[in-house]
């Protein structure tokens, strides 16, 4: 305060010191500061602090400016502390990565194939497949429903986002139908073959609707994943398809039948893969990939128990039967989840091609389980699956996706 005293420059200065000094001193200080001001007879208005005392600002870590993160990023470290592991990693395949998009598909179909090891693994009572139909989708429709009302989500979309949803819904029941018929009608082994064309229609169909670049290495990928699956089924497709004289021929169509059932089998691959396009642009529309289960589910559910008891016998399941339906329900609901969520963040031909491995993963399986025999077609078809999806997750999402 000496200072204000001795020099006339430093006297707004030390107003401002003696405002954030202890209120005894203030006063001092202050009436010093005004008679300067008037032996040199400066006509400046009195200076008062913008602050009182009790207004003074306070500087905490929640004031401190920090560079923005990534929305994904703060979701994670948001629960670090929180959540255990397994959640974590679950967010983490959810949004933490670039690579999300990949990883929810290869989860996606981790779990279809641990949906057929347990069915494999746990006999149950035969039921139709309609009547099979009808429990999943009921199942994933009840699962969507309770996720968005806990999630506080619409149930039902703004106008232009329901016309995609309910076009996915549509064309989604129908290839759901068409793959029943399918392979009610054909051997198996064909009828996944047929069924697994749906990636190559869906790149082929994001082309065209969604204007995707499709470009070389996608293409290659997806044809090495497709040769995969040939050489898997190639000696069941010879024995089964009509060739084995002494085979199980006469158990399946054939002639114009068969030929229908094919057909059957291509519109199943062919509305799965444009369903896969409006699942995309459903979800990117809506901002949540459980808009496209919960409409897929909500025209499906009561349409297969239309078909379920118009076209086949009820039958009454048992109580270890129905619990299994259950897990294969809810498994199934991930499962969609996933693939929808994979969708919304990534290129379809990409997100497509990863949906191979559920094929090479049963193979696998039924190898070590010493259900299949290890033969050289099986073999290189599950080596060529694995190198084409694990090329597609080394170079990763494309920029224009990130």
């Amino acid at each position: 305060m000496a200072s204000a005293e001795a020099n006339e420059g430093d006297r707004a200065v030390e107003l401002i010191v003696s405002v954030a000094s202890s209120p005894p001193e203030a006063a001092p200080a202050a009436a010093a500061a005004a008679a300067a001001a008037d032996v040199n007879g400066d006509d400046a208005p009195e200076i008062t602090p913008l602050l009182n005392q009790s207004e003074k600002p306070k500087i905490n870590i929640f004031a401190v400016s920090y560079p923005r993160r990534n929305p994904r990023e703060q979701v994670i470290r948001s629960h670090d502390a929180e959540v255990s592991p397994a959640v974590q990693c679950a967010l983490w395949v959810w949004s933490g990565s670039r690579y999300s998009g990949l990883l929810c598909m290869a989860a996606s179909s981790m779990i279809y194939f641990l949906m057929e090891a347990v069915s494999d693994a746990f006999a149950a009572q035969s039921i139709p497949l309609f009547e099979t139909a009808f429990a999943r989708c009921t199942l994933i429709l009840i699962s969507s429903y309770l996720w968005l009302r806990k999630g506080g989500q619409p149930l039902f979309e703004p106008k232009p986002a329901r016309k995609l949803l309910f076009s996915r819904a549509v064309l989604g029941y129908l290839s759901l139908m068409s793959f029943i018929y399918c392979i009610q009608r054909l051997p198996l082994s064909q009828a996944i073959v047929l069924s697994f064309t749906t990636p190559i229609m869906a790149s082929i169909a994001a082309r065209v609707i969604l204007r995707e670049k499709l470009r070389i290495g996608d293409i290659g990928g997806l044809a090495c994943s497709y040769f995969g699956v040939l050489f898997i089924f190639q000696q069941m497709l010879i024995t089964q398809g009509g060739l084995n004289k002494a085979g199980k021929v006469q158990a399946y169509a054939k002639g114009s039948h068969h030929i229908l059932a094919v057909l059957g089998g291509l519109f199943s691959a062919i509305t799965g893969g444009i369903s896969y396009c409006l699942i995309r642009a459903g979800a990117k529309e809506t901002d949540q990939p459980m808009a496209t289960v919960f409409s897929f589910a909500l025209l499906a559910s009561p349409a297969a128990g239309i078909c379920a008891f118009s076209f086949e016998d009820f039958v009454l399941p048992s109580v270890y039967t129905v619990f299994l339906m259950a897990v294969f329900g809810v498994l199934a609901f991930l499962a969609e989840l996933l693939l929808a969520r994979a969708l919304q963040l990534e290129k379809t031909s990409k997100v497509s091609n990863i949906q191979f491995i559920e094929v090479a993963l049963s193979q696998l399986w039924g190898i070590g389980a010493r259900r299949l025999s290890p033969s050289f077609g099986r073999l290189v078809g599950c080596f060529l699956i694995l190198i084409s999806a694990c090329s597609t997750m080394y170079n990763g999402p494309d920029k224009e996706t990130t």
